[in-house]
């Protein structure tokens, strides 16, 4: 699964993430305004070693490609975490690069059947509206989904929410 589809719905900014079924898997959204301009804030998510501190720390969440990484449409990111406890390694590649706009990265190798991540930011007076639609699919289908995995994707994202209204003065 490579192609990326719109989303068919948009979370207010700083709303609850929300999560969906889709026709195959499922589909985050998430939304935050931050009061600085684009050119400020798209930066910070383009350097991998901001996931870091945007990921819960019981995750242990570390980004293990050597740096610098050049973000660019073909980059790969390796990374190294613990899911539940369990040891485990990610591996993603960005498959789209639009700096100040937008980019994608998909898995390539980690704890989905696919992840499918896209980062849009959006000029907005006053600031930048950052978006987060995310496409993706579990192992072992609808009841790990139900009982694990939304739960577990809703709190990374509710935390990264959080986390970045803390570092660029964000509305609640």
């Amino acid at each position: 699964m490579t192609a990326f589809t719109a989303p068919a719905m948009r979370p207010e900014p700083s709303a609850e993430p929300v999560i969906r079924r889709a026709e195959r898997g499922w589909v985050l959204e998430a939304a935050i305004f931050l009061p600085r301009p684009v050119e400020s804030i798209f930066p910070f998510f383009a350097d991998a070693r901001n996931l870091e501190r945007i990921t819960p720390r019981h995750l242990q969440f570390h980004v293990i490609t050597p740096r610098p990484i050049e973000m660019r449409a073909g980059a790969i990111i390796d990374y190294r975490l613990k899911i539940r406890g369990i040891p485990c390694r990610w591996r993603s590649e960005i498959t789209a690069w639009e700096p100040m706009t937008r980019f994608v990265d998909e898995q390539r190798r980690g704890p989905y059947r696919w992840w499918i991540h896209e980062h849009t930011f959006e000029p907005v007076p006053g600031g930048t509206i950052a978006r987060d639609v995310v496409q993706y699919g579990v192992l072992f289908g609808a009841l790990a989904h139900t009982l694990l995995v939304r739960r577990d994707v809703q709190s990374i994202f509710a935390y990264r929410t959080r986390v970045l209204r803390d570092l660029f003065g964000a509305p609640e």
